[in-house]
């Protein structure tokens, strides 16, 4: 195997984005992740993205954001139509066949322009439940309403949202933060039984990049690269009735397969967009108390929906390379109720 590490990372988040479009957007983000690593887009031997023409309204929208990276004079590109973690892992599959040492990897997304709830509905199967408009907050306000019928209390999701928001306080991309106690977030009034608006991801523009190197020329251009030990994703049916709701198995088998249980975790980047998600992957992760989790207060304070699971990954890279952590894990999901999940594993050595 090819070792392949993070060397550089940028985001951007906001709650709405109207004056610029998502190629303004994602210029300066590109800029700020090869700066600091001295190196120009033209000097990346594969460039990757993901992105939904869903949220953008037109079909092939992920063409026009090449004009950030500037498709001439030729350049070898791919896309994925979901998040960009997903375009990292075909990142680090392409950079395993030893031609090329440097790949970046972006995901954008703008969600204020439409209703998200809505869109997200069209990840559903298109002949039996798209056309009943399931929105993803009611949805998601069902998952947690069998997670609480299962022995969870609506404390635990407080709890979840009341570290978020703690967390996310000095978080420059955080679109909620504050101090609060889970006491105070349970008086505040529902929003899709049983969840609160604390318990839901807010609605978010923005992107993400990253910056992938293997080898000696990771050395080069990292003092302490952050290197992927384990990569794996999976996939659970499409109909939501045909499985558990309150479990995660694809999170916990991608898991297994990218060797989350070989060492101690000292920082776990969780991609929920709901309290209760989080719960979930917890459980199905097998965390214990010592692992910090989501140190920057994660999808609940900030959702650039197609970039956020992307974001999971950088961040938990940026813990490893500022020497706060030697081992950490990153989660990723796209589809509805945590269907599609990745799972990366990333140490410092």
């Amino acid at each position: 195997m090819v070792d392949v590490a993070v060397v550089g990372y940028s985001a951007f988040a906001t709650p709405r984005e109207a004056r610029r479009n998502e190629v303004e957007m994602l210029i300066p983000v590109i800029g700020e992740a090869l700066a600091p690593i001295g190196l120009a887009k033209g000097d990346m031997g594969f460039v990757v993205s993901g992105s939904s023409d869903y949220l953008a309204g037109q079909p092939f929208a992920f063409v026009n954001a090449l004009d950030a990276v500037g498709a001439w004079p030729p350049i070898a590109e791919s896309h994925v139509e979901q998040d960009g973690a997903f375009a990292l892992y075909e990142a680090w599959l392409r950079l395993q066949h030893g031609d090329i040492d440097t790949a970046l990897v972006y995901g954008f997304g703008k969600s204020s322009p439409g209703d998200l709830p809505r869109v997200l509905a069209l990840q559903m199967d298109p002949y039996t439940v798209t056309p009943l408009w399931p929105d993803s907050v009611s949805l998601a306000a069902l998952q947690a309403r069998l997670l609480l019928e299962d022995g969870v209390d609506e404390r635990q999701l407080a709890e979840v949202a009341a570290r978020s928001l703690t967390d996310a306080v000095g978080n420059p991309h955080a679109i909620r933060s504050g101090q609060a106690t889970a006491e105070e977030l349970l008086e505040r009034p529902v929003f899709a039984d049983p969840l609160r608006k604390h318990d839901c991801a807010p609605i978010t523009d923005g992107c993400a990049a990253v910056v992938l190197a293997t080898g000696d020329r990771a050395r080069e251009l990292s003092e302490r690269p952050a290197w992927i030990t384990g990569i794996d994703h999976r996939i659970e049916p499409t109909a939501i009735g045909t499985r558990d709701l309150t479990d995660s198995p694809s999170t916990r088998r991608a898991a297994e397969e990218a060797g989350v249980a070989d060492g101690p975790v000292d920082v776990a980047e969780l991609y929920a967009p709901f309290s209760s998600q989080e719960l979930i992957l917890r459980r199905a992760l097998g965390l214990n108390a010592e692992t910090r989790i989501n140190p920057s207060g994660g999808a609940l304070v900030s959702n650039p929906v197609m970039a956020a699971g992307l974001i999971r990954i950088g961040e938990a890279a940026q813990r490893i390379r500022d020497g706060e952590a030697d081992r950490a894990i990153a989660h990723a999901t796209s589809g509805p109720l945590l269907q599609h999940n990745l799972i990366c594993v990333l140490e410092g050595r």
